[in-house]
């Protein structure tokens, strides 16, 4: 019996200790660990804003020249390769006539020794596009030899749904902007009468403003003003917020130095980096959150890492 009850005291007492050891502290049992957000600001500004829509644009030489033969015989001498950039009056080919070339070696008589031999030269300066025969081919009069393309020629061609034609004007200016990130000005030049019978889209020329030497076929994006205000609230594109139906938007604004909310906003035209805030009106000491706020609840602990500029 005296052993049953020192086996109950200890027992007992096991349980007191491990119960007390498992106690929390006072003052840390159920402290909230406080999560902030790392976030950065903007502020609105008040600012011209232009809206602009953007296309595809194919370049295109508008000025070529077909080279041809003006004789049946051979080509003796090719005097230049494709790609070369050429001068107007640059010799080209020398050809050599049939009859010239069927009595070349003969003896005897004189007056059959002819060279019969024409230089053919460039009718304008530009680049070889193209090189259809080579030294010792057999050709016809007419036949195509080279084409050559006016550098100063190319243009872009633009291709506009018919439904937008009206924002694309003759005299507009236009970014262009070229694969590898090298942009240029170009202006609209003129429109072509005709519209593609399938896509039922019509083409618009644009001249580019530079003397920068390009090939043909190039697709470049085209950047073209469709509206412009004077002024305009506006705040960088990452600051504003949607829906996955892009219905509603909103940002997210400090209303203290660790508290963010959720605030509607009505947008307006927007530009490559800017959206135009028509609702509400922001104080130009209003921050609001440009990274860091996806997913922010509508009352969200934030902290503020840097204001971006």
């Amino acid at each position: 019996m005296i052993v049953l009850k020192k086996y109950l005291f200890y027992s007992i007492a096991i349980l007191i200790f491990f119960s007390c050891s498992c106690t929390p502290k006072p003052g840390t049992d159920e402290k909230e660990i406080d999560v902030k957000t790392p976030v950065t600001i903007t502020n609105a500004n008040q600012e011209q804003m232009a809206e602009t829509i953007e296309m595809n644009a194919t370049s295109a030489f508008q000025i070529k020249d077909n080279v041809k033969a003006n004789l049946n015989g051979y080509i003796q001498e090719v005097h230049a390769k494709l790609g070369d950039y050429v001068k107007k009056g640059q010799l080209l080919f020398t050809l050599k006539t049939k009859e010239a070339s069927a009595l070349s070696g003969r003896t005897g008589d004189s007056t059959l020794n002819f060279s019969g031999l024409i230089n053919i030269y460039s009718p304008l300066t530009g680049v070889i596009t193209e090189l259809s025969k080579q030294n010792g081919d057999y050709i016809q009069d007419g036949d195509d030899l080279a084409v050559i393309a006016e550098q100063g020629s190319l243009v872009f061609i633009l291709e506009v749904p018919y439904e937008s034609k009206n924002i694309v004007k003759l005299g507009t200016s236009c970014t262009i902007t070229l694969p590898g990130g090298d942009v240029m000005k170009g202006t609209v030049s003129s429109e072509m009468p005709t519209v593609d019978a399938e896509s039922q889209t019509q083409n618009f020329i644009l001249k580019p403003i530079s003397a920068k030497t390009l090939p043909e076929n190039l697709i470049a994006k085209v950047e073209i003003v469709k509206s412009i205000k004077a002024s305009a609230q506006t705040l960088p594109k990452d600051a504003v917020l949607t829906d996955e139906s892009q219905t509603e938007w909103w940002v997210m604004k400090l209303i203290n130095d660790s508290t963010a909310v959720k605030i509607p906003v009505k947008k307006g035209i927007e530009s490559s980096d800017k959206v135009e805030i028509l609702d509400p009106v922001f104080n130009v000491a209003d921050r609001i959150i440009i990274t860091g706020n996806y997913g922010l609840s509508d009352t969200a602990k934030v902290s503020i890492k840097k204001t971006k500029d």
